[in-house]
């Protein structure tokens, strides 16, 4: 059995819909699809988007095995050979837009369109989903933790509580896109080249009869990264103190002490304690560690009562995004292919209004004032529409109030879909790490502070074209869709 085979990894409707589609001669027509979420989590403004790499090698090895071929035909719906020597010959020959990694991205709008034979885009859904659901949550709490902890280090230390090893490594890079510093696993450090960090355990003091000399014996054995954890029997009566005496030691051989870290108890007052204890003994630029369920609402609290912490090891809250541990993104179909090979529009209708989707195949827009340098809105049109890109005056209203509305004239519209597959084929190779890294440290720079804030943040503007909304209206008509709240 090989666990890296991902053919399967979807959801058995899906391969039933592919062979509704087969028994139906209709497997070959075309159609777009768009993922997108509804809702942003944890009441934030915005969320980081962030999966797409491995979205791009899922599709790029996406292949059915013999093995995954016998145990379709075991299945009750007794499919015909026929549709197994089908998949066996599957390959992804569509197109693929996404946005950058590292984006920050509203509701309600495009990060993903696939446009391929309806055989292939019912497929991938599921595994689409999985893989950025997961990865956007992350990277979207990595950066609510990123912004209260300021220009402080930020370490991930999840592994031991993610749901499974691929949600520890994929969990950390995706922090690590929304600006962690380092991860304790050393696999994401591996796979991925994020800077890999350590102290040591509890158990490491416990396995001595001292406490100073389990300091001493890991002070020898890694005289270079020497930082220490206090808070095994007394932070204040017993570990602080010991590790000054190491660090005086350490510095009697040209070495220091690195840091200390704190796992437990009041951290606000034992912070303060302890750098006044080290800056006393001269141990001004030992750094002060804290870890110990830590998140957001932790940190920027602890900081509010004056902690004199330097470095933040954030690990369950972060890694199962305990708060809200699904993003709920869905994967919609927009579009299908006429007899003549042109688009028809589809629209799905529903007594939930926040369910109905737009309609076309689209594009999405980041609109910049170029007074300010400022994100002014993200703007949806149609495939084909011309006036956003000439740069020509465009309308911005509120699609559930169309009488908020303005108009702008001096812009930029930055393209956020961006080609990633074209017919079956990856493009280029995506952004490295560092490179998306940086990315997302410019988008934060474009918007103002009041739609980047943790608590009550201003709504971002997610605006439609005239032409985008007056299609959904024509729609929504023509099925009768009547939404009532």
């Amino acid at each position: 059995m090989s666990y890296e085979d991902y053919a399967l990894h979807t959801d058995k409707y899906q391969i039933n819909m592919m062979y509704a589609h087969w028994v139906q001669g209709t497997h070959n027509r075309k159609a777009v699809f768009e993922a997108y979420f509804r809702k942003l989590p944890f009441g934030n403004g915005f969320a980081v988007f962030a999966g797409l790499e491995r979205i791009a090698a899922y599709i790029r090895e996406l292949r059915f095995s013999e093995e995954d071929l016998a145990y379709l035909a075991e299945q009750e719906e007794n499919y015909r050979p026929e549709f197994l020597q089908e998949l066996r010959q599957f390959r992804f020959t569509g197109q693929l837009h996404a946005v950058p990694e590292g984006t920050l991205v509203f509701p309600n709008e495009p990060l993903i369109r696939v446009e391929a034979r309806i055989f292939e885009a019912q497929l991938v859904e599921t595994a689409i989903l999985n893989f950025m659901n997961y990865q956007t949550l992350i990277a979207t709490k990595a950066a609510r933790v990123k912004l209260a902890a300021g220009e402080d280090s930020l370490l991930e230390f999840g592994t031991r509580r993610a749901q499974e090893a691929d949600a520890a490594i994929w969990g950390a890079r995706a922090a690590y896109i929304a600006g962690f510093h380092g991860t304790s696993n050393l696999r994401a450090g591996k796979l991925f080249g994020i800077p890999a960090k350590g102290t040591h355990a509890h158990a490491w003091v416990q396995a001595h009869a001292e406490e100073e000399d389990a300091f001493l014996r890991y002070a020898e054995a890694l005289p270079d990264q020497v930082t220490l954890l206090v808070d095994t029997y007394d932070t204040l009566k017993s570990g602080v103190p010991n590790a000054i005496k190491v660090g005086r030691k350490l510095a009697a051989q040209g070495k220091k002490l690195s840091g200390i870290r704190l796992d437990s108890g009041d951290l606000a007052y034992l912070s303060q304690q302890a750098r006044g204890m080290l800056d006393e003994a001269g141990f001004a630029d030992t750094k002060i560690m804290a870890s110990n369920d830590l998140d957001e609402n932790v940190i920027f609290n602890l900081k509010a009562q004056g902690a004199r912490i330097d470095a933040w090891g954030v690990g369950t809250q972060l890694i199962t995004a305990a708060d809200q541990p699904s993003l709920g993104g869905v994967y919609k179909l927009t579009a299908r292919e006429r007899g003549d090979g042109s688009y028809e529009p589809v629209i799905k209708v529903s007594g939930n209004p926040e369910k109905v989707t737009t309609p076309g195949k689209k594009e999405l827009y980041r609109i910049i004032d170029r007074k300010t340098g400022k994100a002014e809105a993200d703007y949806i049109s149609l495939d084909g529409e011309e006036d956003v890109k000439r740069r020509e005056r465009i309308k911005l209203f509120d699609p559930v109030h169309p009488y908020l509305h303005k108009y702008v004239e001096d812009y930029e519209a930055v393209e956020l879909l961006q080609p990633v597959f074209r017919d079956g084929e990856l493009l280029a190779e995506l952004p490295g790490l560092e490179e998306i890294r940086a990315y997302h440290k410019k988008q934060l720079s474009l918007f103002w502070p009041e739609y980047l804030r943790k608590l009550n943040p201003a709504v971002y503007p997610v605006d439609l074209s005239i032409a985008a909304w007056e299609k959904k209206m024509e729609l929504l008509h023509r099925r009768g869709g009547e939404l009532r709240g």
